[in-house]
């Protein structure tokens, strides 16, 4: 019997409160040259083969349906969650006067009409962010009230110009109005909708007296979310940021660790600390990320990597080693446009052409990975469909 997606989203809790179910087996080499080192690192032998800790790999809407729609509105949302994600995913930063709102970034010059309105030129600056120097328009320099005045538009309109049809219809949402957004649509659907909220640049925006953790947490508690088994999940590239969210806070809900395949997170580097993701994610370390952290959330590369020819690989050991402590791996962002697909998998000439996206992630379910982070979810849903239809069991 299929079980609704509250009970998929449940088994994402705690690893302590999952059975782990993971079969390991030697797998044919189909010509790449990656091998079981820690986090994967490329070498002469594939790695073994995992299989899923969960029955049913979830679809996580990024940024909504973001292929469809201008990203982080309630249209995007909406449309997600329709096409069958289980869950959708909200970044978010703070307003000056200390409201989360729903921006990729916050620096919101390509997300937003803001560079047209004469009234806050004078808004304009550059901050430091993580490190780096940005120029722009910034949400913790405008209030809720002021960004209301704003609309949204397509960060990406050479590769999605279809998305320019939607831009200056939407608001940018507060995170109260995407958490009421999705109580709307598990009841009007019939199923839990998850949510899996991103905090964006946490030691930031601590150190600009707006620290994310707080009204998160208040957030989904008002909302009734804070549980093993709601539908929630709270990610961050920055791992001190989830060990607040767990210690300080209580937080009950599962957490997803983000990582990259270079650098390291800005709070570890802000703090002196010298591990880097490569480190965090070595198999002597993975066991110490569980008392936070339920999920890993990797760039999709720090799984199956790229060949020379730009073609897909074969699996890193990166799914296994995860699963022997019993977290998850839920990689991002899947994407249909040829300039996010392994060569070998995509067709025609142009760049921004949409190619076989639905067999890369086939190849990343045969993987073993958990769930998906999709621009297109509707993709990713007949990509698990077909999966499953061809799985045993």
């Amino acid at each position: 019997m299929t079980r609704s997606t509250r009970d998929r989203l449940a088994r994402v809790a705690a690893a302590a409160c999952v059975t782990v179910v993971m079969g390991l087996s030697g797998c044919s080499d189909q010509g790449g040259h990656n091998t079981r080192e820690p986090g994967g690192t490329a070498g002469t032998a594939p790695a073994p083969r995992a299989t899923a800790l969960v029955e049913r790999p979830l679809v996580i809407g990024h940024r909504g349906a973001a292929g469809y729609r201008p990203e982080h509105t309630l249209a995007s949302y909406e449309l997600a969650a329709r096409m069958g994600a289980d869950a959708i995913e909200p970044d978010l930063v703070s307003t000056r006067d200390h409201v989360l709102v729903a921006r990729h970034e916050n620096e919101i010059s390509g997300t937003t009409d803001v560079a047209d309105h004469p009234e806050f030129a004078g808004r304009r600056t550059t901050r430091t962010i993580d490190g780096e120097a940005v120029s722009g328009w910034f949400t913790e320099d405008f209030t809720l009230a002021e960004l209301r005045t704003l609309r949204a538009r397509e960060r990406l309109p050479q590769v999605r110009p279809e998305n320019r049809a939607y831009d200056d219809r939407f608001a940018i949402p507060t995170f109260a109005e995407v958490l009421a957004l999705r109580a709307r649509l598990s009841k009007e659907l019939g199923r839990q909708v998850g949510i899996v909220p991103e905090m964006k640049h946490p030691t930031y925006f601590a150190k600009a007296g707006l620290p994310l953790e707080a009204p998160l947490v208040t957030a989904v508690r008002a909302a009734g979310l804070d549980s093993a088994t709601s539908g929630l999940m709270v990610q961050s590239f920055e791992l001190t940021s989830l060990v607040r969210l767990r210690t300080e806070y209580g937080l009950k809900a599962p957490q997803v660790f983000l990582t990259q395949a270079k650098g390291a997170p800005y709070d570890l580097v802000a703090s002196g600390d010298p591990r880097t993701y490569k480190d965090l994610l070595a198999p002597s370390s993975l066991r110490s990320l569980t008392k936070s952290v339920n999920v890993l959330g990797p760039d999709k590369g720090q799984v199956i990597r790229r060949r020379s020819d730009g073609s897909l690989g074969t699996p890193t050991s990166l799914v296994a080693d995860a699963h022997a402590v019993g977290l998850k791996v839920m990689p991002y962002t899947f994407r249909a446009e040829n300039q996010y697909l392994p060569r070998n998998l995509q067709v025609g000439p142009g760049a921004y052409d949409r190619g076989k996206a639905v067999e890369e992630q086939l190849a990343f379910l045969a993987a073993g990975v958990d769930g998906l982070f999709s621009d297109q979810p509707d993709l990713s849903v007949r990509a698990r469909e077909e999966f499953t239809s061809r799985t045993p069991g």
